[in-house]
C-alpha cells in the first residue's frame, strides 16, 4: 500500500478543493440567485452527484494516509478503515457493498473500450429529441432553434439516425425514435456502448464517481473536465441557438459542419479512452486485491 505523510495528502486535499470550487462556482452561484444556464448547468442536473459531495477528497483505494489525527471527517466516511498507522479506503467493505455495480461498470467499460469509435451520428439525436415536438413540451424551450421547427424537422427527415446511447435515445420524441436504426435499452445497453458516442465520454464522470471513495478524486475531476468539454460539443451540435451562451454553433445540417463536428467528436474520444483505461486499471485492482 502506497503512504502519503500528512503534509502531502492534506496539500492534495487543498489542490482538490480549489479545483472543485474553481469548477462548481457559476453553478453555485446561478443557483443561490435563481438563474440558470442551459449548457453549464446541464452536469448538475443531470447526474446526481453535488458540488459539495464532489468536494470530498478521496485518495482512492491502496493509498494510506498517515497521521490522520482528526476525530471526524474521512474516517467516519463510509467504506473508510482508521487504526494506529493511518487511514484508508476499506476495499473489502466497498467491495462487499458495491460488487453488483463494480461488475457491471467494469463490464461496460471493458465491452466500450473494445469496439471502434462511430463519428457518423452528428449529433442528430438532439434534433431527434425535438423532432416534431409538441412547442409546450420541448426540451429547452429557453433556448431557441436555429432553423425554426420545420427547418429542424426537415433536417432530421433527410438523414440516418444512429444513436448507439440509451440515455439519449430515450428522450427522443415518439416520432423520431423509429427512425433510428438502433433501438439502444437499459438491458442492451453494454452491446451497444461504444466510445464515439459523446454521453458514452460523458457518463465516464458518473462511473467514476460512483465508485467513489474506490477511486482516486483526480482521476474523477479529469472525467468532469472531459463531460464539460463533451457537453459543448453536444450543443455546438444541436438544433439550439447557442451564440448567446458562449457557443458558436457548428452547422452539422452542412458537409462542412458534419465534417468539424467527427472532427471535434474524434478528439473528445480519444481523450476518453485514455481515462476509460484508467478506470479499467482502476476496476481491474479492485476486483483481483486480496
Amino acid at each position: 500500500m502506497d503512504e502519503l505523510g500528512y503534509d502531502d495528502w492534506r496539500s492534495r486535499e487543498r489542490d482538490h478543493h480549489q479545483r472543485v470550487d474553481a469548477l462548481t462556482a457559476g453553478h453555485l452561484d446561478r443557483r443561490n440567485h435563481g438563474r440558470h444556464h442551459p449548457v453549464e448547468d446541464f452536469l448538475w442536473v443531470y447526474y446526481t452527484l453535488r458540488p459539495g459531495q464532489l468536494r470530498r477528497w478521496h485518495p482512492g483505494a491502496g493509498t494510506l494516509l498517515l497521521d490522520d489525527h482528526a476525530p471526524r471527517g474521512r474516517r467516519t466516511w463510509r467504506h473508510y478503515h482508521h487504526d494506529d498507522q493511518g487511514t484508508s479506503v476499506d476495499v473489502e467493505s466497498f467491495r462487499r457493498d458495491r460488487a453488483d455495480l463494480l461488475h457491471r461498470i467494469h463490464g461496460l467499460l471493458t465491452a466500450t473500450a473494445a469496439r471502434p469509435g462511430r463519428f457518423s451520428c452528428y449529433c442528430l439525436h438532439e434534433w431527434a429529441m425535438v423532432y416534431h415536438a409538441d412547442p409546450s413540451t420541448r426540451r429547452h424551450e429557453q433556448l431557441p432553434l436555429r432553423l425554426g421547427r420545420e427547418g429542424t424537422d426537415a433536417v432530421v427527415d433527410a438523414a440516418t439516425l444512429r444513436c448507439s446511447h440509451v440515455d439519449a435515445y430515450r428522450f427522443f420524441t415518439p416520432a423520431a425514435r423509429d427512425l433510428n436504426t438502433l433501438h439502444p435499452s437499459r438491458d442492451t445497453q453494454i452491446d451497444h456502448e461504444q466510445p464515439g458516442c459523446l454521453h458514452a465520454t460523458m457518463d465516464l464522470y458518473q462511473w467514476a464517481y460512483r465508485l467513489a471513495p474506490a477511486i482516486p478524486s483526480s482521476l474523477t475531476l479529469d472525467c468532469l473536465d472531459l463531460a464539460h468539454d463533451a457537453r459543448r460539443l453536444d450543443m455546438a451540435g444541436s438544433p439550439y441557438d447557442v451564440r448567446a451562451w458562449g457557443i458558436q454553433p457548428i452547422l452539422v445540417e452542412t458537409d462542412e459542419g458534419r465534417a468539424a463536428f467527427a472532427s471535434a467528436q474524434q478528439d473528445i474520444a480519444r481523450r476518453g479512452a485514455e481515462l476509460r483505461a484508467r478506470l479499467i486499471r482502476a476496476c481491474d485492482a479492485l476486483l483481483t486485491v486480496s
